[in-house]
């Protein structure tokens, strides 16, 4: 991870962010791959749910636990002074244990049962609706209206969502309701992910705060999955399978998506991260025998626009 670089004025920092323009560049290949990475997770554990029959909350216990470890031992070599000071910051750990408890288990347990009602492109586009959430918190904060192209934005989010719920019949839902209804809790829990965890990865760093939530939300977890008990039949491709959406498609898309945003900006970075229900979408039509109609990737279409024009 780089550090960002100051500006001087008058001999003193400000809090004023360079960014060359290899920086940019370096940064948009990694949320860009960081958003790749996101996407063909999402196909991954698809394939899991359907050919060897894992259950979403087993995959979303085991990844939790294995990625946050990773996290936790990258945090141990790379700053260690944050690592230490971290577990003696009592005063930060009822909101660890919110976030870790809206910010990751809510999440991945909800975008895991949306992709089990449904499939990866469509848990991954209904994911993309977190935008709405965080601009109706940002208009509440600052007191205003949202602006001319946000509430473009947001039409088109909610045309979007009712097409691909509806398949343009308004009489009757094509989508499952439950795939509906998890996929939008997704958005919801999603949206909490970039208010919620700020404070203390600005404190603690990302690997170390990331690596607590995962691993206490995987704890949280372990008790009702079990996953020792509940484990399924995994053949070699299996765990082939498994291994991707532990160390790439969860602790890697974190990372590259992360070390990408501080160097390139987070506008940038969340243009860039359109990636990520483009490749679900993709690999599953390739991989996992989805079928979309033209009026799914209308509504695709329409909410992936709206992520460009809310800011």
């Amino acid at each position: 991870m780089c550090e960002p670089k100051t500006a001087a004025t008058n001999g003193q920092p400000t809090p004023t962010l360079e960014r060359t323009p290899h920086d940019i560049f370096v940064g948009a290949g990694l949320a860009l791959a960081g958003g790749v990475f996101w996407g063909v997770n999402a196909t991954v554990s698809k394939l899991l749910m359907n050919d060897y029959h894992a259950d979403p909350l087993w995959i979303a216990c085991v990844r939790e636990l294995l990625a946050g470890v990773i996290f936790l031992v990258c945090a141990g070599i790379f700053t260690p002074d944050k690592f230490i000071n971290s577990l003696k910051d009592y005063r930060s750990y009822p909101r660890l244990l919110l976030c870790a408890f809206f910010c990751v288990l809510m999440v991945q347990v909800s975008y895991l049962k949306a992709i089990d009602w449904t499939n990866s492109g469509t848990a991954t586009v209904l994911q993309t609706l977190n935008l709405l959430v965080v601009l109706v918190f940002v208009c509440i904060m600052g007191k205003r209206l949202p602006g001319k192209r946000e509430s473009i934005g947001v039409v088109l989010a909610f045309v979007g969502t009712v097409l691909i719920a509806t398949g343009g019949d308004l009489s009757q839902l094509s989508l499952p309701l439950p795939g509906l209804l998890w996929g939008l809790t997704d958005a919801v829990c999603t949206s909490l992910l970039a208010i919620l965890p700020i404070a203390l990865m600005a404190k603690w760093g990302n690997f170390m705060a990331n690596g607590v939530m995962f691993v206490l939300s995987g704890l949280m977890l372990l008790p009702f999955v079990r996953p020792w008990a509940t484990a399924p039949a995994l053949d070699w491709s299996g765990i082939g399978l498994m291994a991707f959406t532990v160390v790439f498609g969860t602790f890697g898309a974190y990372w590259l998506f992360l070390g990408g945003t501080q160097r390139c900006g987070a506008m940038r970075a969340t243009m860039l991260g359109t990636s990520e229900p483009v490749t679900a979408t993709i690999t599953g039509v390739l991989f996992a025998g989805a079928v979309f109609t033209p009026t799914d990737l209308v509504g695709f279409a329409m909410i992936i626009i709206m992520v460009f024009l809310v800011r």
